[in-house]
């Protein structure tokens, strides 16, 4: 004999009608509430960190300013100078030479259109002295030299090779931090003079011997254009942006979490960090040189009008 099975459908006293409509608003409401929560978290932890970074910058000018004119410190800064400038010679000298000749490829068709092929070299070289060579040399820099800084504090830091140091009664600030971050500071502007003279060459070679533009007007114009102010204000952006370099580059490494992927996360925040403080870092100073060199010079165009 066949039995026929029957469904019964759900008691509807069970689940009152009025509690129905309003589980999908009390689950958006959870969603909304853990959204805001991670984005409170998120912003504690971001300020708790750029407190922790500046006090960590403290602490370097506070060993800085004691007794870091004897020898037996100043010493300590060679090697990092050689590591940090000698060995970046090769990437800056290619970036500061090949920015010059694009500069001048690709501008050279419309200062012809107007009949200003000679002042090509104006451009060029206040471009390359305020702007591009300061930028472009801090950029390599931190690349370069930022992730290697993360990579070998934050290996030191994983390895435990600080605490080793604290334990011996040695700050890790002072004797691991405060030579590379003062050779960061020393070696930038240097490196970003020679990227700047390189990149004048460069623009100059690719102008006179592949454009056609004589000789003669185009340095004539090109002094008239680039003055003491222009290489000074690139000089010293670049004093600050070694300082970016250097500092974050060690607090990332110091402040790095366990293990390789740790440290390979580090050698990217510090990459990442020192790009965007340089980015904002020019923006004030250019706007603070243009407002100072309106106050002191009043308004003079680049072609010295």
């Amino acid at each position: 004999m066949a039995c026929a099975l029957r469904i019964r459908p759900p008691n509807a006293a069970a689940f009152p009608s009025r509690l129905l409509p309003a589980a999908p608003a009390r689950i958006m409401a959870f969603m909304v509430m853990g959204s805001i929560e991670k984005i409170g978290l998120d912003t504690k932890h971001l300020l708790a960190a750029f407190g922790d970074f500046w006090r960590f910058f403290g602490r370097i000018f506070l060993w800085m300013g004691s007794g870091w004119m004897k020898w037996r410190n100043i010493r300590t800064i060679f090697p990092q100078m050689y590591e940090i400038g000698v060995r970046s010679v090769p990437v800056v000298s290619v970036t500061g030479a090949f920015i010059g000749m694009v500069m001048a490829v690709e501008m050279y068709a419309q200062f012809k259109a107007v009949g200003q092929a000679e002042r090509l070299g104006t451009v060029i070289d206040v471009s390359v002295c305020k702007q591009i060579g300061p930028i472009l040399t801090a950029v390599m820099l931190a690349g370069r030299i930022g992730g290697a800084l993360a990579a070998e504090l934050g290996t030191m830091n994983v390895t435990e090779q600080l605490d080793a140091l604290r334990v011996m009664g040695a700050d890790p600030v002072r004797v691991l931090v405060v030579p590379r971050f003062l050779a960061c500071v020393l070696l930038t502007p240097i490196l970003t003079i020679y990227s700047d003279i390189l990149g004048i060459l460069g623009g100059w070679f690719i102008a006179v011997n592949s454009l056609g533009i004589p000789n003669q007007p185009y340095w004539h114009f090109a002094q008239l254009g680039v003055g003491r102010w222009a290489i000074m204000e690139g000089v010293i952006k670049s004093i600050f942006f070694g300082a970016s370099i250097g500092a974050v580059s060690c607090y990332k490494g110091f402040t790095c979490g366990s293990g390789a992927s740790g440290v390979g996360r580090a050698c990217t925040d510090s990459f990442v960090a020192t790009f965007i403080s340089i980015i904002i870092m020019n923006f004030f100073f250019a706007q603070l040189g243009h407002d100072w060199y309106q106050t002191i010079y009043g308004f003079r165009g680049i072609f010295g009008g």
